[in-house]
């Protein structure tokens, strides 16, 4: 029988394949080295993507809160005006009291009454005076009480002295202005 010796061969296709295999792995090798270095790379500029966005929106939030500092100042500033504005309508509200008041004392005073002082302190005006007799006060009360200017008398004291030689009757009462609303202010300023 012929013996066939097919080691060589054999030897041949296994260096062969151990070659294709080697150059199969470095393939495999590069080509996953490229897939690394291309997502490597897309990663890193969408990172860098991303914190050139960041710096972007800090930077307009900065503005922002620049922005919302000056409109916090100016509603500050607005606050403050509108308050001041408040008061001067105040004033100008009330500048008139004092005339209403005197205006009614003298047309509800009833004969035989004389006023001594007269004290404000906001809307509680202090009045004292001298009567002949203690009906005339409570007339006064009557009629300051039925002012549209005043309201809510109420006698402190009242009480007998002597002047120049005449007995006759001293009183301490409180009343209270009424305060136009700021609408009726406003109306009565038209006028």
């Amino acid at each position: 029988m012929i013996r066939i010796n097919l080691l060589p061969h054999r030897e041949i296709r296994r260096k062969r394949q151990q070659q294709q295999f080697f150059v199969m792995l470095g393939v495999v090798v590069g080509i996953g080295a490229a897939i690394w270095f291309a997502v490597h790379s897309y990663l890193e500029d969408q990172f860098n993507n991303q914190v050139a966005r960041n710096k972007y929106l800090q930077a307009e939030i900065e503005k922002l809160d620049k922005q919302i500092a000056e409109i916090q100042k100016l509603k500050d500033q607005t606050a403050a005006l509108l308050a001041r504005k408040r008061v001067v309508e105040t004033l100008q509200g009330t500048r008139s009291e004092v005339v209403h008041l005197l205006d009614q004392l003298v047309r509800q005073l009833p004969d035989g009454v004389y006023l001594k002082a007269i004290k404000q302190a906001g809307t509680r005006v202090t009045i004292s005076g001298y009567t002949q007799s203690q009906a005339r006060v409570s007339t006064l009360m009557r009629n300051l009480d039925s002012s549209p200017h005043l309201q809510q008398p109420g006698l402190i004291e009242i009480k007998s002295t002597t002047q120049a030689g005449q007995r006759i009757n001293e009183f301490t009462m409180n009343i209270n202005i009424t305060r136009a609303a700021p609408d009726d202010a406003k109306r009565a300023q038209k006028r």
